[in-house]
């Protein structure tokens, strides 16, 4: 993302690019969140209904340093949607459901995105071979563009909160099988967690094939719609 841009510098189709990925961010970020408000809510807590975080409104859920890193590297966070575990009627099951809504809501926009992104780059080649005019190639490159990076972005929003560590989603959802004083006593700990394996992560020392692995998935879908169009 904005890293591989700035070491090797920006052109008029990365700063493009960049331009793009700030929408497609808010909106996968927002949709992650209100999926887990509304999941906590159709399971009995209606907190996050009562605070309003079930908006689409991207303010009233972007945190700024998740957004950053949403851009930098192409996973972050937004502002966690505030749970109250009492309303659950099984609380282990039910969190873990909770837990699970946002990354199924950023897989669920990856496949459409990557669906889309084929199909759209099959119709214009279509559209170009019959009427190749700059206009129509320049709107064409934009719709490849931002689909591609929509579809990347949500992949990697997914596959990043399901690392089975606090306080990302895949804690939440792994731990439930945990007995309860060992869930608590590790979630004491979880933005002290989360602030070491950041520090990693940005160090290099732990690198993640998020990135790879979102790469290939949408590459997988692109070429399936690609070719059935």
């Amino acid at each position: 993302m904005l890293l591989d841009l700035l070491q090797g510098g920006f052109d008029r189709m990365d700063i493009l690019r960049l331009l793009i990925s700030l929408p497609c961010i808010m909106l996968a970020l927002t949709v992650h969140e209100v999926s887990h408000g509304y999941a906590a809510y159709r399971l009995g807590d209606p907190t996050a209904h009562n605070l309003g975080r079930l908006s689409l409104n991207p303010l009233k859920h972007l945190d700024p340093i998740g957004s950053l890193f949403m851009l930098l590297v192409g996973y972050g966070w937004a502002k966690p949607v505030p749970i109250n575990v009492r309303y659950f009627k099984n609380y282990r099951r039910d969190m873990a459901i909770t837990a699970a809504a946002g990354p199924l809501s950023n897989l669920l926009m990856g496949i459409i995105g990557s669906l889309l992104h084929g199909l759209s780059d099959s119709l214009f080649n279509h559209l170009l071979y019959l009427h190749p005019t700059e206009a129509l190639y320049n709107f064409g490159l934009a719709c490849s563009m931002l689909l591609y990076v929509f579809s990347f972005l949500n992949f990697s929003l997914c596959f990043f909160n399901l690392i089975p560590i606090p306080p990302f989603d895949g804690s939440r959802i792994l731990f439930v099988f945990l007995p309860d004083r060992l869930y608590f006593g590790i979630m004491k700990y979880e933005r002290i967690i989360m602030i070491v394996l950041l520090g990693l992560i940005w160090a290099n020392i732990i690198p993640l094939p998020i990135g790879g692995i979102s790469a290939s998935l949408h590459g997988v879908l692109y070429d399936l719609a690609y070719i059935l169009d």
